[in-house]
């Protein structure tokens, strides 16, 4: 509902490195639902560093929804795959343990080809995330967006239009999930 708390959860594509903080996905998504939307995005961030936060920032906000968009830095950096599953893993489960919703946002595959071509594909760590944990997965939206030069800002970031449009997209998923009504 409108004016209901949303934690989003995430590193720089979260928190918007690339435009201005009103042009961060989470800012456009307030502007588009009436949600009040925290940006805890924090650069560099990875799947663990955000596991360490996320106790913190449920008890000061209790949202009512989570949108969680890590471990993009963990693929970057080669960290273990399990490891960041399980990161993953315990960060749902602890929001779901506070009772907020989660939808679980898919970041892009890292490969050399997707250097030198157009076209990116999610980390299939997330489809199968989402199918084992039971929670929504919005598919796509940061594949497509940096896929795209004319909504980054560098190679791994989007800008204002970028944002924008990934927000649009999120909102289509949210809609769809049935976790936004309007």
């Amino acid at each position: 509902a409108a004016g209901a708390t949303v934690l989003a959860l995430g590193d720089s594509l979260t928190h918007g490195t690339g435009a201005a903080p009103e042009a961060s996905y989470p800012s456009v998504l307030a502007g588009l639902t009436g949600w009040q939307v925290i940006n805890a995005g924090v650069p560099g961030d990875t799947a663990e560093q955000a596991l360490q936060r996320l106790p913190g920032l449920l008890a000061a906000h209790a949202p009512a929804l989570v949108l969680l968009c890590i471990g993009g830095n963990d693929l970057l950096r080669r960290l273990d795959e399990s490891t960041t599953r399980g990161h993953i893993q315990r960060m749902v489960a602890m929001v779901q343990a506070a009772g907020a919703q989660v939808l679980l946002i898919a970041v892009p595959r890292p490969t050399l080809a997707a250097r030198f071509t157009s076209q990116l594909n999610d980390h299939p760590m997330y489809g199968e995330l989402a199918e084992a944990l039971r929670v929504p997965l919005h598919r796509q939206g940061w594949s497509e967006v940096l896929a795209d030069e004319r909504l980054r800002a560098d190679a791994i970031h989007a800008n204002a239009e970028g944002y924008a449009a990934f927000a649009r997209g999120l909102l289509a998923t949210l809609r769809a999930t049935g976790l936004w009504a309007g």
